[in-house]
């Protein structure tokens, strides 16, 4: 017999590839397997296509005979309610949610799931992480950075005892509620109606008498796969968001001179990256490199190494989708202990922990924390602990927005945001095309330094010495002075082509190794205006939903406070971008210039001398 569900709520479709539903409304499923949240079936009209596998109930026993009224029979969840105890689908009584409002005792720390775990995404009322969704971030090995059994460790960090205080549950009003759990932790919740439906029987939203306010959802994505679903923006802004908050998990978002802002550091505090040495294990079978890391507010060096560097981004950039988290060194194949590849990749590692340490939401991060003060070589348990609890992080996904705190009483003007986010997209597209053609011109200058240049003026050396020796020939007492002036001049210009080739390494590489870092900023921030682009199409969308009447006021209110939230973090990071952006190249201007200065004073030095040489002639 063919597989078949029945409708529990209207459903309309928006995007290419979906059907819309009928509530009541029997379908014939292609599969009973849900595709990361999604049905595919052929609806009463013929129409074939997705739908969401939480709107629907499947029906795994044959449909008994229609009731004698014509009207349709219940569904199969309500199989077990005696004859004649509920009337077929009636609306939920007004105390049907009771149970969900009543304290339970909490289950242990150790079985606490994330809210929405087992749930694919859009297919449940609550939002999964994002390793449950597609595994999490894999950090790329290379041949310097296999894991070991450092890494390789299979224990876990026991979960924090008090995870579950009594007390804390959602509100079901469709606005963010909040409860109080252990100390400093904190019961947040954004479920709306929307959310209570799903597959596992929870009960469905109430029905309002007139039926037209519970006709019209906001639709979800139809691509599972965008930045804007992955981050678990989408769920947070449709309200599928739950988990415990601590006090110390909050980012603050404040109001300054020039807009949102992130709240600054308290601690401010830098880090030195020295004395890249190599090391080996495994009596001598494998080698890396060591970096000595010395943090300004500790002033106690630990020792890490590229792949520590590598697992380090991985979960910030997991953990923080609205912010731009600054990419690492590239990786290279071959050549990892020469001399010059390792100092290039510290000079990297420098730029990138500069910025992490400005980063008032990067530099408090925990698990950065952990990176900078916990001494791996010596204290092997703790280092583990940590690590396991950093890849245990429920604040990420849907979870991370809700550690978002934003301005009290301050409300963003939608289009200003809009036109905001549209300027710094056409300014990154601009300076991202600017930098490049710089990084590029830059190159090519430096390599006719080092190749070119010192070329020519070795060959211009060697003609003055040739000329010199020509002289030599004369044999005459006063012309020696005039040929030792010559020869001299030679090779100054020789000096001076070697200068040429060092001077890159002053001036032209600090700016493309400036640049090579921006670049990757730059390449962050498409995924994080698309997660805001989103947000502020489910805004319209419910907006569209309300002057139809089809969606309570309150359903779309709450829709746009969490975008607000989104929009206040993005401008924020926005800002933050800036501040960096004025505050490194001005000064690596400033030192460029300065070296500039300094090379052309000891090229003029050189020739200075070489004229000094005649004066005696």
């Amino acid at each position: 017999m063919a597989l078949r569900a029945r409708a529990l709520y209207d459903f309309r479709s928006e995007n290419p590839g979906e059907i819309s539903l009928r509530e009541h409304e029997v379908l014939s499923l292609c599969s009973e397997q849900d595709i990361e949240g999604w049905l595919e079936g052929v609806n009463s009209r013929g129409d074939r296509g997705l739908f969401p596998a939480s709107y629907v109930q499947v029906i795994r026993a044959p449909e008994p005979s229609l009731a004698g009224d014509g009207g349709p029979s219940a569904p199969a969840r309500y199989a077990n309610v005696p004859p004649g105890g509920f009337e077929p689908l009636p609306a939920p009584p007004p105390d049907a949610f009771q149970p969900l409002l009543q304290p339970q005792q909490a289950p242990p720390p150790s079985t606490f799931q994330p809210p929405g775990a087992g749930f694919p995404y859009g297919g449940g009322a609550l939002q999964p992480s994002p390793q449950q969704l597609y595994g999490g971030y894999q950090a790329s090995q290379g041949s310097d950075d296999d894991w070991d059994d450092e890494w390789d460790d299979s224990s876990t960090v026991a979960d924090e005892p008090g995870a579950l205080g009594s007390g804390a549950y959602p509100d079901l009003d469709g606005s963010s509620s909040a409860g109080v759990g252990a100390a400093g932790r904190y019961r947040l919740s954004t479920r709306s109606d929307l959310s209570l439906g799903s597959r596992s029987g929870s009960a469905p939203p109430q029905h309002h008498p007139s039926g037209a306010k519970s006709s019209a959802t906001v639709s979800r994505n139809l691509n599972r796969f965008s930045t804007f679903v992955k981050s678990g923006g989408e769920a947070f802004v449709l309200g599928e968001a739950s988990g415990f908050v601590k006090d110390g998990d909050k980012l603050c978002v404040v109001l300054g001179p020039y807009g949102p802002e992130w709240q600054e550091n308290p601690y401010p505090f830098q880090c030195t990256i020295d004395d890249p040495t190599k090391q080996t294990k495994f009596k001598g079978m494998k080698s890396y490199i060591s970096y000595k890391l010395v943090p300004t507010h500790t002033q106690v060096p630990v020792h890490r190494r590229y792949k520590h560097f590598d697992w380090l981004y991985a979960r910030l950039a997991e953990k923080f989708p609205v912010i731009s988290v600054p990419h690492l060194p590239e990786k290279q194949a071959t050549g990892r202990f020469e001399e010059d590849f390792i100092s290039k990749r510290r000079k990297g590692l420098i730029w990138w922990m500069n910025h992490m340490a400005s980063h008032p939401v990067l530099a408090q991060c925990d698990v950065f924390q952990h990176f900078l003060t916990c001494p791996s070589s010596t204290d092997e348990k703790a280092w583990k602990q940590g690590k396991r609890k950093a890849e245990k992080d429920e604040m990420v996904g849907a979870n991370f927005f809700l550690t978002l705190s934003t301005p009290p009483a301050a409300a963003l003007d939608l289009q200003e945001v809009e036109s905001k986010i549209d300027g710094f997209k056409c300014f990154t597209k601009k300076m991202d095309d600017s930098a490049l053609q710089l990084n590029h011109t830059a190159n090519e200058f430096a390599r006719k330094q080092v190749t070119g240049f010192k070329k020519e003026y070795q060959k211009v050396g060697q003609s003055f010495r040739g000329l010199s020796q020509a002289f030599e020939l004369d044999q005459q007492a006063f012309s020696v002075g005039l040929n030792q002036a010559i020869a001299f001049t030679g090779d100054a210009y020789d000096a001076i082509g070697e200068l040429f080739a060092e001077q890159p390494r002053q001036d032209l590489d600090p700016v493309m190794d400036l640049l090579a870092l921006y670049q990757g900023h730059l390449a962050n921030f498409p995924d994080i205006i698309h997660v805001q682009k989103g947000a502020l199409t489910k805004v319209k969308e419910s907006r569209r939903h309300v002057e139809e009447g089809k969606m309570e006021v309150q359903k779309a209110d709450g829709i746009q406070d969490r975008c607000n939230t989104i929009s206040f973090a993005t401008l924020a990071e926005i800002h933050h971008f800036h501040q960096i952006r004025v505050r490194d190249f001005k000064s690596q201007m400033q030192h460029f210039l300065q070296q500039q200065i300094i090379f052309f004073q000891k090229v003029t030095q050189k020739l200075e001398e070489a004229l000094h040489k005649y004066d005696s002639v």
